[in-house]
């Protein structure tokens, strides 16, 4: 039995005297695609920001595969040291809901900025594989344009190429779309399915109810700091269980 790519056990947040993660214990398997919805405040992005070391846990342990980032014995977290850290943070790949561009870098050195400087990979790969995801992502005669340039989907698809140009293990996304048109959404949207039907693994916090059920093999539903519900995307969005599950989708009319 191989470990979860991502393992999160009895995880505790707090700001001041406000507890925003309560007792949070989830795990993502390899090629799994994993949905967090929820309302505005129940704890969903601060759960991604002590996933990917934005955010430090006051409780609870989280692991990369073998690699313990913090471990609890009963008296909150500690943190590996910076070895530990540094290696976690080549484990996956973040992108955030406001792109997060550098935006004096063109296109292309957005992308292949952290692999040439951070991972020192040779330059011909780097830069080969940057070619191929800009293409992927429709992105292929921008190389040499600076962000303000660009729509906000083509900023969000150069965020995601750059994301992807680390080789991360798993992907995490910060409502990707919420920063976007319905028009510009489509498009990111449908970047998101072609990598989930590649087989990469995800973690996506969103509001797009109908492409967390069409796209995402978990679900997990927080509010109020604690998962509520989670389970098979199909059952969570079509049969939940929980009053307030059921509420919220309620809401949302989708």
């Amino acid at each position: 039995m191989t470990n979860p790519l991502v393992s999160l056990s009895h995880a505790r947040k707090s700001f001041g005297k406000t507890e925003v993660l309560k007792d949070i214990s989830l795990s993502v398997e390899q090629g799994q695609v994993v949905a967090i919805i929820g309302p505005s405040g129940g704890g969903k992005s601060t759960l991604l920001r002590c996933m990917t070391l934005l955010e430090t846990l006051d409780g609870g342990s989280l692991s990369y595969g073998d690699l313990a980032v913090a471990t609890d014995n009963g008296s909150g977290s500690v943190y590996g040291g910076k070895a530990v850290l540094s290696q976690a943070k080549t484990r996956f790949g973040l992108v955030f809901q406001n792109f997060n561009l550098f935006p004096h870098y063109t296109v292309l050195k957005n992308v292949t900025d952290a692999p040439l400087s951070v991972q020192k990979r040779p330059k011909d790969q780097v830069m080969a594989q940057a070619h191929e995801l800009l293409v992927k992502m429709g992105l292929e005669r921008k190389e040499n344009m600076v962000p303000c340039e660009l729509s906000g989907g083509q900023q969000q698809r150069v965020a995601i190429a750059r994301a992807l140009a680390l080789n991360p293990d798993v992907l995490f996304f910060d409502e990707p779309t919420s920063a976007l048109d319905p028009e510009l959404t489509k498009g990111v949207l449908k970047v998101i399915r072609d990598l989930a039907d590649e087989h990469m693994t995800m973690v996506i916090v969103t509001h797009e109810m109908s492409f967390a059920r069409d796209v995402a093999d978990h679900i997990i539903f927080m509010d109020g700091g604690y998962i509520v519900e989670e389970g098979p995307a199909e059952q969570v969005i079509n049969n939940p269980q929980q009053e307030r599950t059921k509420l919220f989708l309620a809401n949302y009319g989708d």
